[in-house]
């Protein structure tokens, strides 16, 4: 029996086993330590966890109010799938949107570069769907500035109401291309314009007139008129063909004289900067890093590219996944690099801009913060009417939750996604809760008005996705 280990022989042996496994055992440890502390300290640079309360701290007025909103468990889809589905619940900031968020760091970053003065006889303008223009007057009367609203004459009329109650001036117009001079959008920045050339030279005639090519300029030779919009301010979107120009002018009468200034949510990147610097890293801080994925709408495009880009910072695997209604182009744009929609060819666009009952997310065109969005999503997932109307009418009855209609299409791209993905293992879904359904009792939330449109109310839509098979994929692929 030579070939049998001599005692001492099979002691080596023993002991190699025993400090080889000790070795792994260690490695692995420190790997794993060294993982968390990095975790730990990523953390630690962010501010103290949202929802604390402490005492003695009392919050400064309206906009004390705006951010650090809490993260949902929506749980009859969490239990259904076998993951976390976390909403960010946005419709609790005071204003009753994410837009919360924007128009307040639009504000701040309009006065700290001295765009905007308070209690100066100064308005804000913008052309909104709603949210964005609730949001700014909520804010602006606080902050010392009136505010002008552009918006479509086909929006709910739950969102006129409100900016009339909260002293907002509203115009409507009709719904129009933004190659149009006279769409919302269009017309806001032209009214700022005008604001500005009309109370800085004290009568009308300074102003050029809308359609004139030189508009932007509005030069005058005994005295300079401070344009102000989103174009013209250092928010690092240049202009380059010269427009809203800001002249060398008084000290004076920057500070005292009242003007305009066009908050320009789609282009300017303060909207991409409230969502970088505050939703995001909310996300982050209270899923612990832990989320798998992020789902949002978009329609300016600021809250997928800030919290996308912030997250993917943070941790390059997790997947941005855009959900994009009805008659909006940016789902095409990212599966095959076009900006089209089936609803636009052939005469069958119905109205001017997205084709669908959801309001406030959806687009046809680009603008600067969805450029920033694009390169970071990784999927995108088409959301009809009877989708989006069957997942808030679900919500209501499984857990209670009365959500407008851009939260629950990203709610059903979340279903999409995990589906998709084949996930039911606890993975992290985080999307936008982006407002209530309060805005929304007139059409979303009008039974009546849907069944002249021809989009069902059938919760069936949501119960069959959930239980129904869909085939897993191993990765995404985009163009």
């Amino acid at each position: 029996m030579s070939w049998l280990p001599t005692p001492s022989t099979a002691r080596h042996i023993f002991y190699g086993i025993l400090i080889g496994f000790s070795l792994s055992l260690t490695s692995t440890s420190l790997a794993l330590y060294y993982r968390d502390r990095k975790r730990e300290k990523s953390l630690e640079k962010l501010s103290p966890r949202p929802i604390e309360l402490r005492s003695n701290e009392i919050l400064d007025g309206v906009t004390g109010l705006i951010g650090n909103t809490p993260l949902v468990r929506i749980n009859s889809l969490s239990d259904a799938l076998g993951v976390d589905i976390l909403g960010k619940a946005e419709y609790l900031n005071p204003g009753g949107s994410v837009k919360d968020r924007v128009a307040l760091r639009i504000i701040e970053d309009a006065e700290r570069q001295g765009l905007l003065h308070p209690f100066t006889g100064s308005r804000i303008f913008e052309g909104t769907v709603g949210s964005t223009g609730i949001s700014i007057a909520t804010i602006a009367h606080a902050r010392g500035y009136d505010t002008t609203i552009i918006m479509p004459d086909d929006v709910a009329v739950e969102k006129v109401s409100a900016l009339q109650a909260l002293g907002a001036d509203v115009q409507r117009v009709r719904p129009a291309s933004i190659v149009d001079k006279k769409q919302y959008v269009n017309l806001a920045r032209e009214y700022a314009l005008h604001f500005t050339a009309t109370n800085t030279h004290g009568s009308t005639h300074n102003a050029l007139p809308p359609n004139h090519p030189h508009a932007h300029t509005l030069k005058r030779s005994e005295s300079s008129v401070v344009v102000t919009t989103a174009e013209s301010h250092g928010n690092g979107f240049a202009d380059t063909n010269g427009h809203a120009e800001l002249f060398e002018t008084e000290e004076e009468e920057i500070r005292t004289k009242p003007r305009g200034f066009f908050a320009d949510q789609f282009e300017n990147k303060s909207n991409f900067a409230a969502h970088f610097d505050g939703t995001g890293p909310e996300i982050w801080r209270q899923t612990n890093g832990e989320a798998t994925a992020f789902v949002s709408g978009a329609g300016s495009g600021g809250t997928i590219a800030g919290c996308g880009q912030f997250l993917k910072t943070m941790n390059e695997d997790i997947i941005v996944a855009l959900a994009d209604p009805e008659g909006s182009g940016l789902y095409n744009k990212v599966k095959h690099g076009v900006m089209y929609d089936r609803k636009e060819s052939e005469g069958k666009k119905r109205r001017h801009q997205v084709d669908t009952v959801v309001e406030g997310i959806g687009i046809n065109r680009s603008t600067k913060n969805i450029e920033l969005a694009l390169p970071i999503i990784d999927d995108a997932f088409r959301i009809t009417d009877a989708e989006a109307v069957s997942m808030s009418r679900f919500l209501v009855q499984h857990d209670g939750l009365f959500l407008g209609s851009s939260s629950a299409c990203n709610l059903m791209a979340c279903v999409k996604l995990v589906k998709k993905m084949g996930w039911n293992s606890g993975e992290k879904i985080v999307t936008i809760l982006c407002d209530s359904g309060t805005r929304h009792y007139s059409k979303f939330w009008n039974e009546e008005y849907l069944e002249k449109a021809g989009i069902p109310v059938d919760l069936g839509i949501v119960q069959d996705l959930l239980t129904q098979p869909f085939p897993p994929v191993s990765s995404i692929t985009k163009i």
